[in-house]
């Protein structure tokens, strides 16, 4: 909502008494220049920076476009809201989509429009988690925004390709955040340690305590302000001139993980969770897989490494297994963390307790090797394409017979080339559901007329 007595009273007070707002209010910067990570939306003449005015003349025709921040949480969306706020003469308005509705959104719309026409004053809109607007709710937007009655930042973390109406994207810019990178967590961490808003020196961070700050982060800069925060706290009750790792854990109840995401750990702990998953023993896969998420790692590479393991451990032992990986990724990328523990948690189960076969590994390995070392040959002439004007002179598509022509759907006709036509790369397994694909291959080999392995 629009700023009244109490919130300017409130406002005032903080700037009399920072240390009355948390730290990660405090440390909000101040300009997109201050600003951590994100660099790929703060290039000069990008829509955030022509948002705060920077390269756009007065009366320019191409003013800025409204704008849909889609990003997970910690990665700056509300910050880069305030810094439009702080940094624009325009009239800034707040609402979240928790507990605003088409009322208060109406309301905002019918300000603005006075305020246009009135006082040549223009408005922002900011609406925090917009995802939580139904339909309808979305729907009233589309006028002012359409109009540009009011620049509207919206802020999501869900998918806005299903949870934001086409209407509203087509008319927004839609901007992702990533994640933020250690490197970025690192640096806004030192700002706030030495900050006159912020800690003003009055601690240090030694570098087992600040790794282990980065791990649980997660690339969440509030969270990792917030952390900071409470275990600096931790620290100077007890006379401390240091974050130690001790008051750190005992501040955020986390022992830390002896993992480093870019070193040998980060492959061992990942190769240890898919031999524990090709083993089928659900416990020690679980244990890795907690110890990747504690670390830190990014989400999107444990559904990936899944992914991979359902094809080449499981295949059609269980061909439910590529689904669920599959399906776990693309929740993953819609909802990450914390949520996306239980869905990577979800497929390392099923994973790691579905039948085994490697045949699908094997097979596609065999039949590589063999291109590789130039066996292919020809492609029989009765099996090329036969569309084109003279393909009948030359032989092509000659004798071919239509397999579903025949009663059993199955052509005895020579389909590999001569080089290759007795290779028989795939060798099922009797495990799990490959058993019936072990009885249909060992079927359609016969009748083809193809010498049993």
């Amino acid at each position: 909502m629009e700023p009244d007595l109490f919130t300017a009273a409130a406002e005032a007070r903080q700037e009399k008494d920072p240390a009355a707002s948390p730290l990660a209010v405090r440390m909000r910067p101040r300009s997109l220049d201050e600003v951590m990570g994100q660099q790929h939306l703060l290039k000069p003449g990008s829509p955030l920076r022509r948002l705060v005015g920077e390269g756009t003349s007065a009366g320019s025709p191409a003013g800025p476009s409204s704008v849909i921040l889609w990003g997970p949480p910690g990665t700056g969306k509300t910050t880069l809201a305030y810094v439009v706020s702080k940094a624009t003469n325009k009239r800034f308005v707040e609402l979240s989509a928790i507990t605003a509705g088409v009322k208060e959104v109406r309301a905002v719309i019918d300000g603005a429009r006075r305020a246009t026409g009135g006082y040549g004053t223009e408005t922002v809109l900011f609406l925090d988690e917009i995802h939580r607007f139904s339909k309808a709710q979305q729907d009233s937007l589309l006028p002012a925004v359409e109009n540009r009655w009011v620049t509207l930042i919206a802020a999501t973390t869900e998918n806005p390709y299903f949870s934001v109406i086409s209407p509203l994207l087509s008319r927004s810019l839609l901007l992702t955040l990533e994640p933020l990178t250690d490197e970025d967590l690192r640096g806004l961490l030192h700002r706030a340690l030495a900050d006159e808003r912020g800690l003003k020196g009055a601690v240090t961070l030694p570098e087992e305590t600040e790794a282990h700050l980065l791990r649980i982060a997660g690339g969440d800069a509030r969270r990792a302000l917030t952390a900071l925060e409470a275990a600096a706290g931790a620290a100077l009750d007890k006379g401390e001139p240091e974050v130690g790792l001790t008051t750190l854990e005992e501040t955020v109840d986390r022992a830390a993980v002896k993992y480093d995401r870019s070193g040998d750990q980060h492959y061992d702990v990942a190769s240890a969770l898919i031999k524990s998953i090709r083993g089928s023993d659900v416990d020690a896969a679980l244990h890795y897989l907690a110890r990747m998420i504690e670390a830190g790692e990014d989400p999107r590479f444990i559904a990936r490494r899944l992914m991979i393991s359902a094809s080449e451990d499981i295949g059609l032992a269980d061909p439910t297994a590529l689904p669920t990986a599959v399906a776990a990724a693309q929740a993953v990328a819609m909802i990450g963390f914390p949520e996306a523990a239980l869905t990577l948690s979800h497929a390392t189960i099923a994973l790691a307790l579905a039948p085994k076969s490697n045949a699908a590994t094997t097979a596609i390995g065999a039949a590589l090797e063999d291109v590789r070392k130039g066996l292919a040959g020809p492609v029989p002439a009765h099996l090329r394409d036969g569309h084109y004007k003279g393909a009948a002179k030359l032989g092509h598509a000659q004798g071919y017979v239509y397999p579903h022509d025949l009663p059993e759907g199955i052509a005895a006709q020579q389909y590999a080339p001569d080089a290759l036509k007795d290779r028989a790369y795939y060798q099922p397994t009797r495990h799990g559901g490959e058993a019936r694909y072990a009885d249909a291959v060992e079927w359609t080999r016969k009748h083809l007329g193809r010498k049993q392995p």
